[in-house]
């Protein structure tokens, strides 16, 4: 005779998704206690607290970065001291097709993403419209010219003003950085901001 109990595969889920979510809020807590600032990433890094790990501090993706986007965080940085990081709007990634800062990382902290920049985000970029001259009735296309993933990030609609298409957008920040408005009529935002 069987001792099937029906309750028994609820129990089980819930009991996975009670000890998923306590780990995922243990790895959230643990991440806060030693990450003490955020940095944007170059592209394919892995998670914070992962890429910590991994990154060597060799210093080998900033000298292959075409734009010299990638920086250093300084000694006082603590545990991120040594570790490649991105400023965009001061010097934004490019988003090169080919990737030449994964491609010049030993381990796997920098991984090229399955793929490429269809799908990746380095951050959030955000339109404000209330800024942009075209909005105001002056013609100005410097930001959709200067959009490194062209149409599938942005595009001007018939009367001339950029639309900014999130789904293809990968954060880059070369809008924000080329906008001629002051402020910018762009604003970056990391992801972990959202």
């Amino acid at each position: 005779m069987s001792s099937f109990d029906p309750g028994a595969g609820d129990r089980r889920g819930f009991f996975k998704d009670s000890i998923g979510n306590w780990v995922r809020r243990f790895v959230e807590r643990t991440e806060e206690r030693i990450v003490q600032e955020r940095y944007v990433r170059p592209p394919g890094s892995l998670p914070e607290v992962a890429f910590l790990a991994a990154c060597t501090r060799c210093g080998q993706c900033a000298p292959v970065c075409p734009v010299k986007a990638i920086l250093t965080v300084p000694p006082s940085g603590g545990l991120a001291a040594g570790t490649p990081y991105l400023e965009p709007t001061s010097q934004p990634c490019v988003a090169c097709v080919e990737m030449p800062c994964v491609a010049a990382c030993p381990t796997d902290a920098l991984t090229l993403p399955a793929n490429g920049w269809t799908g990746y985000r380095l951050g959030l970029v955000e339109f404000v419209p209330e800024r942009c001259v075209t909005f105001q009735g002056s013609p100005c296309r410097v930001c959709v010219d200067a959009c490194p993933i062209g149409e599938r990030a942005l595009v001007q609609d018939e009367g001339g003003r950029p639309v900014l298409r999130q789904e293809g957008c990968v954060g880059c920040g070369v809008c924000v950085r080329e906008c001629i408005t002051s402020p910018s009529s762009f604003e970056f935002r990391r992801l972990e901001d959202r």
